[in-house]
């Protein structure tokens, strides 16, 4: 088997989950069969100190280092990184080394590097979400999307912020050793989910703020402990104990989102893990999450995500001993539509 030479690239006061997640992808796969040799490289040897304080050792310079025969070039992000893309020995190393390289990656705002290096231009590419204007302002030759948690374009891959990394480190272990691999090393690393690319880093967690009254908790905890319930104005409003219009406007206020856009929002996320998770019938998931037919849950599949229900199912579901997982292998943009009128009706 030939070796895969791994280098990553590093710099002062980088995000050290950045480097140590996807190298113990890297290595966990190495033990189970894979061939990666991982190198860590800095404009200079030694100790480099991490945004964290931690100090983390680079095993060369870029002046020592022979960028040839590198297989995947990953560049972490970081605090840092700002200072890090003016340092022109670094930033040229790096358009040296990805010139010869297979694929190119970054990590969270390791791709202002990649872009200062002049390697993304015309290219699809994802960053931490709170970099995005950032990005986009200083680079417009690149098409950023900081939806998905990874995007692949041609060699380029590049990942939104800090735990993304291992998102797209499994993915790059699939791409070169299979599903079975990358699912055995996500369950030897005890990963609850192994995110598709597709995947949108705004889930409701993430992408909505947290209430911060009673009355709104109440209404959201009614959503989420039964996601397939009638959640119009009216039941929320008796959740909370307030008027319908009051209801609309606080909601909207405390959670940054409409109530009927949170409603979607939520369903949608339980009926994509329930496809993942078992052989339900489609009609049924669609009941059971307030979608009123298997056909309305299909159109909302195709608005999104720009699939069918189906091949998500195919794609992304759990497979032997690894349930839970799910496989990173669209890098789709999940289009972030609201349900028809007719639809927001029927919830």
């Amino acid at each position: 088997m030939t070796q895969r030479r791994i280098i990553f690239v590093i710099f002062d006061r980088f995000q050290a989950l950045d480097l140590t997640g996807p190298h113990e992808v890297f290595q966990y796969a190495t033990n189970l069969g894979g061939d990666f040799s991982c190198e860590v490289v800095a404009t200079r040897a030694g100790p480099v100190e991490s945004s964290s304080g931690m100090l983390l050792h680079a095993t060369h310079s870029v002046a020592q280092l022979d960028p040839g025969n590198t297989d995947t070039l990953m560049v972490v992000g970081g605090k840092g990184v700002d200072q890090a893309r003016h340092d022109e020995a670094l930033v040229s190393w790096i358009a040296a080394a990805a010139a010869g390289a297979r694929r190119v990656a970054s990590v969270c705002s390791g791709v202002f590097l990649l872009a200062a290096a002049g390697l993304l231009d015309g290219r699809r590419v994802t960053t931490h979400w709170s970099r995005e204007r950032q990005l986009a302002r200083e680079h417009p030759e690149v098409r950023v999307d900081c939806d998905p948690i990874f995007i692949r374009d041609g060699r380029v891959w590049t990942s939104a912020g800090v735990t993304a990394g291992m998102d797209l480190a499994l993915a790059l272990v699939e791409d070169d050793l299979g599903r079975d691999v990358a699912h055995a090393v996500a369950r030897e690393l005890v990963l609850f989910l192994r995110r598709p690319g597709g995947q949108s880093q705004f889930s409701v967690a993430l992408w909505s703020r947290q209430p911060s009254t009673d009355p709104m908790r109440a209404a959201v905890a009614a959503i989420h402990s039964d996601p397939g319930a009638r959640h119009g104005i009216a039941e929320l409003a008796a959740h909370a104990g307030l008027s319908p219009r009051h209801l609309q406007r606080r909601f909207t206020a405390e959670l940054g989102v409409p109530p009927a856009t949170y409603v979607e929002q939520v369903r949608f996320e339980a009926a994509q893990r329930a496809l993942t998770e078992g052989d339900e019938p489609l009609g049924s998931i669609a009941r059971r999450y307030g979608f009123t037919s298997a056909e309305t849950l299909r159109r909302i599949f195709h608005r999104r995500l720009g699939v069918p229900p189906s091949d998500y199912r195919a794609r992304f579901r759990s497979t032997g001993p690894l349930a839970g997982a799910t496989a990173p292998a669209s890098t789709e943009h999940p289009v972030r539509e609201s349900l028809s009128e007719k639809e927001r009706e029927s919830a």
